[in-house]
């Protein structure tokens, strides 16, 4: 995708002004900080466990998710649309790159992603473009431990003891950037398309094709493209736990993020658009394909034409363990929204070659007993 402007902040900084004077949830027992507690859908008090009266925002059927303009992109975004509304400490992990976001008086003596003790703080020039919309964490951390040690269970090329090296007691809930794209496409194609026939050449009957031109338009509306902006959680991962609903967003509330682990994105809009450009280029070309008619076809080209544009900045959220196994790094991921689970675990090459040669010796079985 060509580059494109920054967007235009909202309007409306009077009422962003006074949603920024919420800048703590206080317990109104002890005076502790609430939080989050997905279990409950409430800010409760970790430390005696008082639920918290504060409104937060909720999705109804007047809800409106705030997009942008891709096309204005290149504007400057206005401060009035930066920062997290609440007072945070940045740190920057020399290993792995990742941005973290904390609650001053809980910042993390090692990555949340990898375990490296390398942090550095990172001081932006300005704030991060701000989130306007969030998917609030639906999935327990019981429940997370729960899926992961089911996960752990399935493992069973993985090495003798993994799972007992491997413990669920560091499971982190953390929230991760996203951008999201709209965009509606008119695509005209061309293609030869093929079709098979049977010829009798010395005795013998070949399938050879018979080529003829093609071509078609198709109109389609992309809603809701997802790019990760994450660097901390490995990308194949945050694939693998896709989608995450996002027609359960609701407008960003500071409060949603209290107690948890905030990502900064990484990947900027610029650099997301374009990804998303070529994963919407993808998907139409595969629209097209279907289209042509015969048994195969070969040099598709596909034109298309791109209008209303737009994106958004939302995060959403997940349950992470980050492992060490034989100096070795894996990631174990859970969708906090929807409970899907992928994650990363080393080989037992022994297993795997005593189910290659297991295999190799059905094979020679079943050829004998054809013989």
């Amino acid at each position: 995708m060509a580059e494109a402007p920054r967007p235009e902040a909202p309007a409306g900084g009077e009422a962003e002004a006074v949603a920024t004077a919420r800048a703590k949830f206080s317990c109104p027992a002890c005076g502790g900080e609430a939080q989050w507690n997905p279990s409950k859908h409430a800010l409760i008090c970790p430390y005696c466990g008082t639920e918290s009266p504060a409104e937060l925002e909720t999705r109804t059927d007047a809800t409106v998710i705030v997009e942008h303009d891709l096309a204005a992109a290149l504007r400057a975004i206005p401060d009035s649309a930066r920062g997290w509304q609440t007072a945070t400490v940045s740190v920057q992990c020399q290993s792995c790159r990742a941005i973290s976001v904390f609650d001053p008086a809980k910042i993390s003596k090692s990555c949340e992603f990898c375990g490296s003790t390398a942090l550095v703080p990172y001081d932006q020039v300005k704030d991060a473009f701000r989130p306007e919309s969030l998917l609030p964490l639906k999935i327990s951390e019981v429940r997370a431990r729960e899926l992961i040690r089911s996960w752990y269970g399935r493992q069973w090329l993985a090495p003798n003891g993994f799972a007992g090296r491997a413990l669920t007691d560091t499971v982190k809930g953390l929230y991760v950037p996203y951008w999201t794209f709209d965009a509606k496409v008119h695509a005209r194609w061309t293609a030869e398309s093929g079709t098979y026939y049977q010829v009798r050449v010395n005795n013998r009957t070949e399938r050879r094709v018979r080529w003829s031109p093609a071509a078609g338009q198709l109109s389609h509306a992309f809603d809701d493209d997802l790019v990760g902006a994450s660097l901390g959680v490995h990308g194949a991962l945050l694939r693998a736990v896709e989608p995450f609903p996002t027609g359960e967003l609701v407008p960003y509330d500071a409060g949603y993020l209290s107690g948890w682990m905030v990502e900064r994105y990484q990947i900027d809009l610029v650099a997301a658009a374009s990804r998303s450009r070529q994963q919407m280029d993808a998907a139409l070309r595969e629209m097209c394909a279907r289209q042509i008619p015969g048994d195969t076809y070969r040099n598709l080209v596909v034109s298309p034409e791109y209008s209303a544009q737009t994106f958004k900045h939302i995060l959403a959220p997940i349950w992470m363990l980050s492992y060490v196994y034989r100096s070795r790094s894996f990631q174990v991921v859970v969708n906090g929204v929807t409970g899907t689970i992928a994650g990363e675990r080393p080989w037992s090459w022994i297993k795997i070659g005593l189910l290659v040669l297991l295999g190799i010796l059905v094979l020679l079985v079943l050829l004998s007993v054809d013989n």
